[in-house]
């Protein structure tokens, strides 16, 4: 990977490091997602997407959450999409919502908590998609662990839950207002899931965006999926730069599991697995800890040579997930006993953007943010 440029705005769609002076991304890699037009000077390298808004600080997947992410000036801001039993598409981190909602609390939703299987994991709770939209409106959002995050708790109750909907009509207000796009990293949530209950999330998510005009190669927002065949539906749909996401090195994704493709997740970051993605994305979204491991003792090590090799397959990397309270951090990067308090997380996120990523993730965009800033005057 070529040397860093002076700060500024660079090329955003770019194809990563394919030769000396090629421009590093921030979404794409692959040549038919080059750059042209105006997405190409939008975006800064490395940026920061504010993983489902600035989740550090407000519930989740809230328009708290995600106007606070972009005050705060997140460059890309996180959607996870799940469907309700009658096809919309609403913004929770998983169809399980029993503990961003307050659906426990309603005694006429009692008799849908159910237990079901997800992905091999059995889950009892309640589920989006036994809920109709209108049904789903009659709750509010609130904090997923409020044990580590007790001053969110603040906001438990403020907002509803938003549909995908919402969240793009407020995407081209914000951007009227600004002056510029406001891009968004949209991610389908387990989509065998939701196929076989003839729920299928491509579509609906192809058809919303190309209701908004998002659906071209130079559209300000990036599609993901922790599985490839949901990536690949989705490029015969849409345009848009598109990533994979990968769990642990020793699990599968699911719709591997369920085709009988005995590949790993080990195998998909091996070169040899790197070149078959860059087939039909653009980029991968691995875990920070597949970039710098961490050994026994939850210490960092040596940075692996996976940015080196997505890289050289044409791939960028938009890793997850940069947080500052300490239980989220390496050993070495935390302060003092308190696993709920802030450890070093300017000096980890230093360390992780050393690396060559081409951004990251974080549930706290202002101190990803800083880290960048001070990367880029380097």
């Amino acid at each position: 990977m070529q040397k860093r440029q002076q700060p500024g705005r660079r090329t955003v769609l770019g194809a990563a490091a394919l030769g000396a002076g090629a421009a590093v991304f921030g979404g794409a890699g692959q040549a038919s997602a080059s750059g042209r037009g105006a997405a190409g000077r939008e975006l800064p390298v490395p940026l920061i997407v504010g993983h489902r808004g600035a989740s550090g600080y407000r519930p989740e997947h809230t328009f708290g959450s995600y106007q606070l992410a972009l005050d705060m000036g997140a460059d890309v801001i996180e959607q996870d999409l799940v469907p309700t039993k009658d096809g919309h598409l609403v913004c929770r981190h998983e169809n399980d919502i029993t503990a961003t909602t307050d659906v426990s609390a309603h005694p006429e939703f009692a008799d849908r908590k159910t237990t079901k299987t997800v992905d091999g994991t059995a889950l009892t709770g309640w589920f989006t998609e036994d809920f109709t939209l209108a049904e789903l409106k009659t709750l509010r959002a609130k904090e997923r662990i409020p044990g580590t995050r007790q001053h969110n708790t603040l906001y438990d109750g403020r907002w509803q839950v938003p549909t995908f909907e919402e969240v793009l009509r407020w995407a081209e207000r914000e951007g009227r207002k600004r002056g510029r796009r406001v891009w968004l990293h949209i991610e389908t949530k387990h989509p065998t899931y939701f196929r076989k209950l003839g729920l299928g999330l491509e579509e609906r998510v192809a058809k919303a965006l190309r209701a908004h005009g998002r659906h071209r190669e130079d559209s300000p927002n990036f599609l993901q999926s922790f599985e490839p065949g949901s990536i690949q539906r989705l490029g015969r749909l849409v345009d848009c730069p598109k990533v994979v996401l990968l769990d642990a090195p020793n699990t599968r994704p699911w719709d591997f599991v369920e085709a009988g493709d005995p590949r790993t997740v080990a195998d998909l970051i091996k070169p040899a697995g790197l070149k078959w993605i860059a087939g039909f994305a653009q980029g991968i979204g691995p875990s920070l800890t597949d970039i710098i491991p961490r050994d026994a003792a939850g210490n960092s090590g040596k940075p692996t040579s996976l940015v080196k090799d997505a890289h050289a397959a044409g791939l960028v990397l938009h890793p997850y997930t940069g947080r500052n309270e300490n239980t989220f951090l390496p050993t070495d990067y935390r302060r003092g006993t308190d696993p709920d308090a802030y450890g070093d997380a300017l000096g980890y996120f230093a360390a992780c953007l050393a690396t060559g990523i081409d951004g990251m993730f974080s549930d706290n965009p202002d101190t990803a943010l800083l880290a960048a800033e001070e990367f880029r005057k380097r």
